[in-house]
C-alpha cells in the first residue's frame, strides 16, 4: 500500500472540506470518540484552516482519494477552549503547538501515517518557533458499554514519539456520542513533549 502525504492550503483545503467532513465523521464514530457528527458542523470546523498560515492540515492521499488528515495550529489559538486545562501548569500557552487530530480510514492503519502525521506537525511547529506539542485523548473508563474486545490504546506509539501523559491537564468538551440523545461532558487526558 503506497500512501503520499500533502499539505494542504487555502484554496486546497476549501476544495476538500467536504472529504475531509466526511472523514472526520466516519473516524470520529469509532471508538474511543464514539462522535455524532454532522457535516455541517464539520466543515465550519475544517474551515478555520483556510488562509491560516500558522496551522497545518496534512493529507494522506491513496491515489486522489483521501483517506487521512492531521491538522494543528499554536495552543494560544484555541486559548478560550483550554485555559483551564492549562491554569495551573508553568508552561505558557503561546510556546505550545496543538497537534488537534488524527483521523485515518481503518484499512489505513499500520503503514506509517501516524509517523508521517506527527513529523508534519512538529516540523510545521518549529517553523513556527514553538518549543512544544501537545495533544489530547478522550479518557473512557474499561468498562465503558461501547468499548470493543480488544480494543487497545495509542499510548505505545505515543510515548514511542516522546509524548507523556501531562500531569493534571485535563480539557473538558460536550458531545453526542453515537448512543446519546443529547450532548454530555467528555473529560481528555494532554500529552506533551518538548520540541
Amino acid at each position: 500500500m503506497t500512501l503520499s502525504f500533502r499539505t494542504l492550503k487555502g484554496p486546497e483545503v476549501e476544495a476538500a472540506l467536504d472529504d475531509l467532513a466526511r472523514l472526520r465523521i466516519a473516524v470520529f464514530r469509532e471508538w474511543p470518540y464514539l462522535y455524532d457528527g454532522s457535516l455541517d458542523y464539520e466543515r465550519d470546523y475544517m474551515a478555520s484552516y483556510v488562509g491560516n498560515d500558522r496551522a497545518v492540515l496534512v493529507a494522506a492521499f491513496d491515489g486522489e482519494r483521501i483517506v487521512g488528515a492531521a491538522t494543528g495550529s499554536p495552543l494560544a489559538e484555541h486559548a478560550e477552549d483550554f485555559a483551564a486545562a492549562f491554569a495551573h501548569v508553568d508552561l505558557p500557552m503561546d510556546s505550545v503547538f496543538y497537534c488537534a487530530e488524527s483521523v485515518l480510514l481503518p484499512e489505513y492503519r499500520g503503514h506509517g501515517a501516524g509517523h508521517a502525521f506527527f513529523d508534519a506537525r512538529e516540523a510545521h511547529a518549529r517553523t513556527l518557533g514553538l518549543s512544544y506539542s501537545a495533544f489530547c485523548s478522550v479518557m473512557r473508563p474499561e468498562n465503558h458499554p461501547l468499548r470493543p474486545k480488544g480494543a487497545r490504546s495509542h499510548d505505545t506509539f505515543w510515548r514511542k514519539r516522546g509524548y507523556v501523559p501531562m500531569e493534571g491537564v485535563i480539557a473538558h468538551f460536550a458531545w453526542k456520542d453515537v448512543d446519546e440523545t443529547e450532548t454530555s461532558d467528555k473529560s481528555l487526558q494532554f500529552w506533551g513533549k518538548p520540541l
